[in-house]
This record gives structure tokens, C-alpha cells and sequence, in this order.
């Protein structure tokens, strides 16, 4: 019998095989070691952003010291960290008291990602003034401020009813109760939500809910109608409304009379009026205010049809068609019982595909 270990026998099925796996793995370790260079794309966060030390590679700068935002120009910071980095703008209107925050995370500060366009994220808005930029990293700690002198204000854009800037416009109807403390007028001073100027609403009227209103009619605007798309989903009514501190029974009543026989005129008897609410208080169906400036804004296909503050059918063709608006109403009312209330309004406008973007 020959010897399994002959200098020239051949070797086993066994260890023909075990051979043949030995080459299978040493190929495919090969195989791994190629397909680890440095194109390799390595997942999750690198190193040096979860334990690294922040460091400022390009020293931030803005990328202008003064804007016109009303001539389409913007502002934004420039500079590069080592890490990802959560980062918060903040620019503050040093006579509005205006406020707009910027956010994100990123390893670089660019005219994408960190751009300034004149908005406002807390009320009011901003004025032609200076402002105070700050930029916040790492935990809040302050790395870079500057003042940004604004020499013109940005323009949202829509139709605007009123700002009040100019007075009252010709045309203009209101009505005011004859009750204690009446207050409709219109006030100039650094309170404004939009400019300089607002309508001062307020009265005491122990015997009727109205205290008083103003209207707004497409007359007024030297038109039969407003200058609305057909498509109510497309259209949005907006308009600032403060609640001041003490008050707590205010209720804005918004009224939308549509003119169904394009005859000119609304009547209340066979054409549809729509309607909009906003309370210091809950009630069913209207926004609550909050302390200060508040932005209300309304899709005109949302609009109801109310009568004495409940759900009605509409008396004309019971069809939303903003581009037959003949006249906007805003009614001040208060519980009778309630005492003295309050509110401003300003910057009124309509705005298409979106609510305003102050």
C-alpha cells in the first residue's frame, strides 16, 4: 500500500479543497483591500465633527455694509469652519425693534445657505434704519457681529388696501359708535407693524357689539372690482393686527362682499359675502390673537359665509370668486358687557399663490 505522504502522490479531495477555499478567500481579500481607496464613500459624520475642535478656517465677513433691499439687493455672510457647525444669524432693527433669524448647518457661510432679503421673521417689520448682525456658533457663542444700514425697505409685493401711511385714502367709508374712549385714527409713531403709520382701533359701547368700522371699496381704487385672480385658491388676504397687553374681549370681524351681477353695487339680499374673524379669545373658527403683532393670513377659498358670528349658506350664486370683490370690511366688536377694547391694524394686502412673506 502506498503512503498518503509519497513525495508524488496526489493530494486528497479533502485537501484539494481546502486549497481551493484558501484561494477563493485570499482573492476576495484582495478584492475588499481594491475597492478601499480614497474615492471610497465613507458613511456617517467624520471625526473631526463629532470630537474636533471648532476653528474658523476663512474669517466671516458680510458681503456689503449697507443694502437697498426695495431695489432687489440681499446681504449675506461669507466664511468656512473645520466641522460641521450649527449656526443662528440674528439681525435685530436698532429703531423698529424688528427681527429676523437665519439658521443651519453647514461647514461654510455662502449667499445660498445664510442670505438675507430684507424679511422679517418677529414683528414689526423693518424699517430704512440701522440694524445689529450677530452670528451664533457652538453653542451660542457669539463668533462675528456688524451693523447693516438698510437705505430701502423690501417690497412683498400683492395688492395693498392700505398701510396707512398716507392718511385716509378718498373714498374710504367708516363708521364709528358714539361710546367712550373712541379711538379710530390713524397713529404715527415707532409702534407701526409696516412703516410709521397704523389705524388705532378702540372704544368703550356698553349697548351693541359694533364699536366701529372701516371699509374698504374697490371704488376707492378707481375700479368697479379688485384687481383679484378668478381662482380663490390663489388668492390671500393678509393684514397686521396688535392685541395690546391689557386687552383680552377684542373680536375683528372681516367682511368680503362679492358683487355676483357684476351690476356695480352689492346687495345683501342676492349676492354673497364671505367673512373672516380673529379674537383675543377663543371662537369657534377665527385666529386667535397673541400678545403684540400678529399676521393674519386667510386663503380666500377658506372664507365663510357668517351671519351674527354663525355658519350661513351665502345669498347670491354660493360661489368663492375674489376677482367680483366689490368691498372689504373691518368690523371692531367687543361683548357689550366686556368694557374697553382695542386693537391696531395695518399693512392690508392681498397677495397671490402664498400668504404675504414679510
Amino acid at each position: 500500500m502506498k503512503s498518503c505522504c509519497h513525495p508524488h502522490a496526489k493530494p486528497s479531495g479533502f485537501l484539494f479543497a481546502g486549497l481551493h477555499l484558501w484561494k477563493l478567500v485570499a482573492v476576495g481579500f484582495l478584492l475588499m483591500l481594491g475597492s478601499c481607496t480614497k474615492d471610497a464613500v465613507i458613511e456617517g459624520p467624520a471625526l473631526v465633527d463629532l470630537f474636533g475642535d471648532f476653528q474658523v478656517l476663512e474669517p466671516v465677513k458680510t458681503s456689503r455694509d449697507s443694502v437697498r433691499f426695495g431695489q432687489g439687493e440681499t446681504v449675506y455672510l461669507q466664511g468656512r469652519f473645520n466641522k460641521l457647525t450649527d449656526w443662528r444669524v440674528e439681525v435685530r432693527g436698532l429703531s423698529s425693534g424688528a427681527r429676523k433669524i437665519i439658521s443651519g448647518k453647514s461647514r461654510s457661510l455662502d449667499a445660498v445657505n445664510c442670505v438675507w432679503n430684507g424679511s422679517t421673521t418677529l414683528f414689526p417689520m423693518f424699517r430704512a434704519e440701522e440694524t445689529e448682525l450677530k452670528l451664533f456658533v457652538e453653542q451660542d457663542s457669539l463668533l462675528f457681529q456688524r451693523r447693516i444700514k438698510v437705505l430701502s425697505v423690501r417690497q412683498p409685493g400683492g395688492f395693498v388696501l392700505a398701510d396707512f401711511e398716507s392718511g385716509i385714502r378718498p373714498g374710504w367709508q367708516s363708521f364709528v359708535q358714539s361710546g367712550a374712549n373712541m379711538s379710530f385714527v390713524i397713529r404715527t409713531n415707532p409702534l407701526a407693524g409696516q412703516g410709521n403709520a397704523y389705524y388705532d382701533m378702540g372704544g368703550l359701547v356698553n349697548w351693541d357689539w359694533l364699536i366701529g368700522m372701516l371699509e374698504f371699496p374697490a371704488s376707492a381704487y378707481q375700479a368697479p372690482r379688485f384687481p383679484l385672480a378668478a381662482n380663490p385658491d390663489q388668492v390671500y388676504f393678509n393684514a397686521l393686527v396688535y392685541l395690546p397687553d391689557s386687552v383680552t374681549n377684542a373680536l375683528l370681524l372681516i367682511q368680503f362682499r362679492e358683487d355676483d351681477n357684476l351690476d356695480g353695487q352689492f346687495n345683501q339680499s342676492n349676492e354673497d359675502m364671505y367673512a373672516l374673524q380673529c379674537a383675543a379669545y377663543s371662537v369657534n373658527g377665527a385666529q386667535t390673537l397673541q400678545r403684540g403683532w400678529n399676521l393674519i393670513s386667510a386663503r380666500y377659498s377658506d372664507l365663510v359665509s357668517l351671519v351674527n358670528g354663525q355658519p350661513s349658506t351665502p345669498a347670491g350664486n354660493n360661489r368663492l370668486e375674489p376677482d367680483r370683490l366689490q368691498k372689504v370690511s373691518v368690523l371692531m366688536l367687543a361683548n357689550p358687557s366686556s368694557g374697553y377694547s382695542q386693537l391696531y391694524l395695518d399693512y392690508v394686502v392681498f397677495t397671490s399663490n402664498g400668504p404675504l412673506q414679510p
